[in-house]
């Protein structure tokens, strides 16, 4: 079953395009993230899922529900972490995650929620007193009440330290293996990478690409990223290696490395490239192209 069904949704604002044409079908079961550079239109997309802003044109749905005409029913089956939540003046973490019981009408053990958010020591602190990663991970536990047959979280991994981005990860990978589907927003690359099944790319309002992020790699050519050392990063050598065919992307780390996206057909040239310039090549890899370095191709960040 398609858990979340979007057909040519498309959001204006007198004349901004917040959403253009998106269509977007989220299968039961999968981790899906969706990514995009700030303004891109991801928190919009997500807003109307919950209902909170109507497209101008198109319709979407969750688990066959239509999230405007059958918003009640479309959101009776979700757990929700919004960007930029505030909790509750006056109420402690297990306060809040009492209210989220009875929103969802659900039964529930609020200090085993909260356990395994990794906040149970301060369950009884108020929550307007929690630094902004233990809001973050309330938050989190909140969306987890009742078992939801699905996760929409924007950014969630917001103001957590390291420690709290691993548990994050442990617990989305616990949800999806008892059967939830995961729709996540987010802008740190390597979390995403780590555990979804599919990707989706908002550049503008419009979805530039949806799929594994092999089937991305694939895309681009099979996505060779090829890292140079070399003695000296002259003017002009970045323009020379963007000028070979066959390269994707272009970058430098420091004054000594460079970092290119190609097809690997293209490596030798570029090496060669580099001597007929007169750059010398202290040393050089081939790894695997990141999430980062497609992320970087299909939005143009890096031009």
């Amino acid at each position: 079953m398609v858990a979340i069904d979007a057909t040519d949704v498309s959001k204006r604002y007198r004349t901004e395009i917040a959403l253009d044409r998106v269509d977007l079908a989220v299968e039961e079961g999968e981790t899906f993230g969706f990514l995009g550079p700030n303004g891109a239109g991801k928190s919009t997309f997500i807003n109307v899922l919950l209902d909170f802003v109507t497209p101008s044109e198109g319709a979407v749905s969750i688990f066959g529900h239509d999230c405007q005409r059958e918003g009640v029913m479309a959101r009776s089956r979700i757990g929700v972490l919004p960007e930029g939540y505030s909790v509750f003046e006056g109420l402690t973490g297990r306060q809040h995650v009492e209210y989220a019981m009875r929103s969802k009408d659900a039964d529930a053990d609020p200090i085993r929620i909260l356990d395994r958010v990794g906040i149970r020591d301060d369950a009884d602190r108020l929550a307007s007193e929690y630094s902004k990663g233990m809001a973050q991970r309330l938050v989190l536990g909140m969306a987890l009440v009742g078992e939801p047959d699905l996760l929409i979280l924007d950014e969630p991994s917001t103001g957590l330290d390291p420690n709290g981005a691993a548990r994050m990860r442990e617990i989305l990978q616990a949800e999806n293996d008892r059967g939830a589907t995961i729709f996540f927003s987010s802008h740190i690359l390597e979390q995403v990478e780590a555990v979804c099944d599919r990707v989706g790319i908002l550049q503008d309002g419009e979805l530039v690409a949806v799929d594994t992020i092999a089937g991305l790699r694939n895309s681009l050519g099979g996505g060779t990223k090829l890292v140079i050392t070399v003695d000296e990063l002259r003017e002009g050598t970045l323009g020379d290696i963007r000028a070979v065919e066959g390269v994707e992307t272009v970058l430098t780390t420091d004054d000594r490395t460079i970092e290119v996206t190609c097809v690997n057909d293209a490596k030798m040239d570029i090496l060669v490239e580099l001597h007929s310039a007169g750059v010398e090549v202290v040393n050089f890899r081939t790894d695997e192209a990141s999430l980062e370095d497609m992320f970087i191709e299909y939005t143009d960040a890096g031009q």
